[in-house]
């Protein structure tokens, strides 16, 4: 006589494994939607913290499955180890978020300038029903500098025009789009080359240029001096003569949340002052990454005008 043996099965492990593959999947397609898709950063943030409670969900019915795997060798291990694999990005991915709120000081922007902040140029027309942002509190600059003490402007010795050119090169190389400026006319190259067709005697025999001026090519192109700062438009909101602003747009690589981000660029005697400011669009907190952006931004203009950084 032969006796047949039914292995038990575990319910809660395939249930487990169920649970975390939707929670994986989910996850996934919210990533994908706010980063190239329609998906807005607060619906983002609430379907994230949504997709991980079935995973949460599947991790203790996993661990009861390797129970019984061990106590009666009911089927379902395998499927319990899966289920713990698919719910570990769902989770982790909320739980690195907490981990940066609770670790990095609670700002929204960060600034080389904290006497002068560089200002924006036009403030971006988003709602933020779900995430609002707060106003910075009063003791913003010192919880800055406690946290990052080595975020700097920086001086460049040359024009404001070089330095300038630097930063729209950096820029695009960095994935920072440019959304609005302010003074860019003080970016322009000291001398800036204009074509000219006319020949000295043409000009003298129609009147337009002295006849005594020395002998000029009869043709090509002929220096021109950089208007005037006296000549030029001053900024309505208050900006001295000889600053420059470039605001920007960027999102982070992998999730895409939105950021801003402003530079100023201010000439000095034979020096330019440079300086930028970085805020989150949505939420009360930045989670550090503010400060990133800033960081990489200002180190590679560095690279990029290695040589004529002053202190």
């Amino acid at each position: 006589m032969h006796i047949r043996y039914d292995r038990p099965v575990s319910r809660s492990a395939f249930l487990a494994r169920r649970l975390a593959l939707f929670s994986l999947g989910l996850l996934l397609i919210v990533v994908l939607a706010h980063r190239f898709g329609p998906l807005s950063t607060p619906e983002f943030v609430l379907l994230v913290l949504a997709s991980a409670l079935p995973a949460a969900l599947a991790v203790p019915l996993a661990l009861l499955g390797l129970a019984r795997l061990w106590q009666i060798g009911a089927l379902g291990g395998v499927a319990s180890a899966w289920a713990l694999i698919y719910a570990a990005l769902p989770l982790a991915l909320p739980g690195y978020g907490y981990y940066l709120y609770v670790t990095k000081p609670k700002l929204t922007e960060v600034s080389t300038d904290l006497a002068d902040r560089p200002a924006f140029v036009s403030l971006p027309n988003v709602p933020q029903h779900l995430l609002p942002r707060p106003d910075l509190p009063a003791n913003s600059g010192e919880a800055q500098l406690a946290a990052y003490p080595g975020l700097n402007g920086r001086r460049y010795e040359g024009a404001i025009d070089r330095v300038y050119e630097a930063v729209r090169k950096v820029a695009t190389e960095n994935r920072l789009v440019v959304t609005a400026s302010r003074g860019e006319e003080y970016g322009l190259p000291a001398l800036e080359l204009r074509p000219t067709t006319e020949s000295p005697v043409e000009a003298e025999a129609e009147g337009t240029a002295p006849a005594t001026q020395d002998a000029l090519p009869e043709s090509g192109p002929l220096p021109t001096a950089r208007p005037e700062p006296s000549l030029l438009v001053p900024l309505s909101d208050g900006e001295p003569e000889g600053t420059a602003r470039l605001q920007f747009a960027t999102r982070t690589p992998v999730l895409g949340l939105p950021f801003d981000a402003v530079v100023r660029l201010r000439e000095e005697a034979e020096m330019t002052l440079v300086d930028i400011r970085v805020a989150s669009r949505y939420g009360p907190h930045d989670l550090g990454i503010s400060d990133r952006i800033a960081e990489g931004f200002l180190h590679a203009l560095d690279a990029e005008l290695l040589g004529i950084a002053g202190n």
